[in-house]
């Protein structure tokens, strides 16, 4: 199977690979989980007029602006949690729009936390976003999801369904 990896598929795969495989292969998420419509309106609530939305294909960018020269790329995000799958999304943003010769900087948002980190594409980023674009390709072409394991995770996960039903 032939996958078009995104920058939310490296953030699922970097949280749980059994998420991104089912996402890959089109498994939908709950449609009304709440925490999914929540990071929509946190985004939408906090930076509409900060930023513009732009989408590329593979990637959907938060937000979009300049500082001088230098394009700045955002993501939002609801809690601290995520960062460290949230850094491997940017840097996947910032490896893309690095290879179409543009540069970039990127920063995550955490309004409710009132948290900005700012996200360089440096060298050790950029070959960790290479490094799980090639596990991702070959978690991809398995015929079936990698097992359930349980993690903290879990709990709040749209896709709950189908590893614990």
């Amino acid at each position: 199977m032939s996958t078009q990896i995104t920058g939310t598929l490296v953030w699922y795969y970097a949280i749980c690979p059994r998420e991104a495989w089912l996402m890959a292969h089109e498994l939908e998420p709950e449609r009304n989980f709440d925490l999914l419509a929540e990071g929509r309106l946190n985004q939408e609530a906090h930076y509409k007029r900060a930023t513009k939305e732009l989408s590329l294909p593979g990637m959907r960018l938060d937000g979009v602006r300049r500082e001088g020269d230098r394009l700045i790329v955002s993501e939002v995000k609801k809690s601290s949690r995520f960062l460290p799958a949230t850094r491997l999304q940017l840097g996947y943003y910032l490896w893309r729009l690095d290879k179409e010769g543009m540069e970039a900087a990127g920063e995550i948002l955490i309004p409710k936390e009132r948290k900005r980190e700012v996200v360089e594409l440096t060298p050790e980023l950029k070959g960790q976003v290479e490094g799980i674009m090639e596990e991702i390709e070959a978690l991809v072409a398995q015929p079936a999801p990698p097992p359930t394991v349980k993690i903290p995770f879990c709990k709040n996960c749209a896709y709950a369904e189908f590893c614990w039903s």
